[in-house]
């Protein structure tokens, strides 16, 4: 039986420094466990960089065949998460930070947790007790905890943590999430999945 396909995206905004270093890093990831042809790509939705970010997504097209450049109207991350989604062909549908903060093994979590355990949705979270948050100045991790807080007190949520850039769901089911409410074009679209997903009863990991 053929395996899920699955499209990884990742929003950038003037990442010209570190953009072809991180993705050759995936995209080695990626090639390593999912060596099948044609399972998976690796979407850049540059999100109106000026310097030279789009230029090298282009280049990075070229080098490797599963990456595919995309380049939006406007900023913002919902706005290019929406836009990518949209248009995908994948079983699986998803993204993480540039920065590729949580450890790729997880990704083949979240992989299996959708493609055969059933799961609709997998978030990554920063407040499990097993996460080690590096690199974060004590004010946005303040800002974070207070946020999530403000989440689970005043919308009744459960989930953990709605800002983590690391998040992955059935393709099917995002024009249901998108016609339920998660709409921004900022970066509130990341908590409006989460929020939305959790009132319609999908299943969450």
């Amino acid at each position: 039986m053929q395996e899920p396909t699955f499209d990884v995206t990742i929003p950038v905004l003037n990442e010209e420094a570190t953009l072809e270093r991180q993705v050759s890093v995936l995209h080695h990831f990626l090639k390593k466990h999912f060596p099948a042809a044609g399972q998976w790509r690796i979407v850049i939705a540059d999100n109106g960089s000026t310097d030279r970010t789009f230029e090298i997504a282009g280049k990075l097209a070229e080098q490797y065949p599963e990456v595919r450049p995309l380049r939006m109207p406007g900023r913002g991350v919902g706005l290019a998460l929406k836009t990518s989604w949209s248009h995908s062909p994948a079983d699986i549908v998803g993204y993480m930070d540039l920065d590729l903060a949580t450890e790729l093994p997880h990704f083949i979590e979240a992989y299996d947790a959708i493609a055969r355990q059933g799961y609709d949705l997998v978030y990554g979270t920063r407040l499990h007790p097993a996460s080690t948050v590096t690199g974060r100045s004590l004010k946005r991790e303040l800002t974070s905890r207070g946020f999530n807080f403000l989440l689970k007190n005043y919308l009744g949520v459960k989930f953990s943590d709605g800002m983590c850039g690391f998040k992955w769901l059935k393709r099917e089911v995002f024009p249901i999430l998108h016609d339920a409410g998660a709409v921004s074009d900022g970066w509130f679209f990341s908590t409006e999945l989460l929020t939305t997903a959790e009132w319609l009863g999908l299943k969450i990991f």
